[in-house]
């Protein structure tokens, strides 16, 4: 096979695994080639063991139970924080380092975007998020069986309207029916996903929250800021690292100014390390550990 004809196919395969359905004379039109080789192409695919969907109307994909299928996203994953090192890492060389750019290009190429955040599913989730992107496609209802809420210690179904992922796809934004209202999910505590024929009926009431340094997801976002000594702000970057976005440094000291979700999880932080921290705002989060250090006490 002539290697202008394999780097078709495997353009032609990246392009059937994706998130938009293509038709024929789509494939053909950005291959450059013509709709009598896109099915030359997609035969071959299938007499290799491939299971090509035909999904009508001229669109065909890639399945991914093809037996030697294995997604890049099986292969690559970055979650927001290991892409903010990965990204750190890269920066730190020169800027006429050719290792520099060609990991620039190799990765924006996995990643088929532009930020380094941008996240690719685990293997182990890939089954589930695939079927929650499908949904988001079709606006259709899901079923999350067997989600296990670490908020009320309770497995259950979910009845749900899935419509955006957070960057690293480890949680998915849910308008849920029970409750009528929106919620984070994530994938990690999903047993499985089942495709409901409903459609969605909330669409207008779909909103995205925010999720915070600290890893705290919600609606409403209040400002806090934090003095840290050398060993407070060493322990913050290592287990939040995408807080460096929020420090500056003053003196001897570092100042945390971020935007939190709720005060759980800088609660927590600042609680463990009371020696090493002074709290300059604001006095709302004040009153709230005031009260977290009263009902240690009882």
């Amino acid at each position: 096979m002539d290697q202008p004809k394999l780097e078709r196919m495997l353009r032609l395969m990246k392009l059937m695994t994706g998130n938009v359905d293509y038709t024929v004379n789509d494939l053909a039109q950005r291959l450059g080639t013509t709709y009598r080789s896109i099915y030359r192409y997609i035969e071959t695919f299938k007499d290799a063991g491939f299971v090509v969907q035909n999904r009508g109307r001229g669109v065909y994909k890639l399945g991914k139970e093809s037996r030697y299928f294995k997604d890049i996203s099986q292969l690559v994953h970055f979650t927001d924080e290991e892409a903010h090192i990965v990204n750190q890492l890269i920066e730190a060389l020169d800027d006429t380092n050719m290792l520099k750019q060609n990991l620039r290009r190799k990765l924006t190429a996995i990643y088929d975007c532009t930020s380094m955040a941008q996240s690719i599913v685990r293997g182990k989730n890939a089954s589930n998020v695939n079927m929650l992107l499908e949904a988001m496609t079709q606006q259709r209802r899901v079923v999350l069986h067997d989600y296990a809420s670490s908020n009320t210690g309770v497995v259950r179904d979910r009845v749900v309207e899935p419509f955006g992922f957070t960057t690293n796809y480890v949680q998915v934004w849910c308008y849920e029916v029970e409750s009528g209202q929106n919620k984070i999910f994530k994938t990690s505590r999903i047993g499985s996903v089942e495709l409901l024929a409903e459609a969605w009926q909330a669409q207008d009431r779909h909103q995205e929250g925010h999720i915070d340094v600290f890893r705290m997801t919600g609606f409403e976002q209040h400002r806090v800021r934090i003095a840290l000594g050398m060993m407070a702000r060493n322990l913050l970057l290592e287990e939040y690292p995408l807080a460096e976005r929020d420090i500056v440094r003053e003196g001897d000291r570092w100042i945390l100014d971020t935007l939190v979700c709720n005060y759980r999880g800088v609660g927590r932080f600042v609680l463990g390390l009371m020696d090493d921290v002074e709290v300059l705002g604001s006095e709302e989060f004040k009153e709230f550990l005031r009260a977290k250090i009263a009902e240690s006490r009882l």
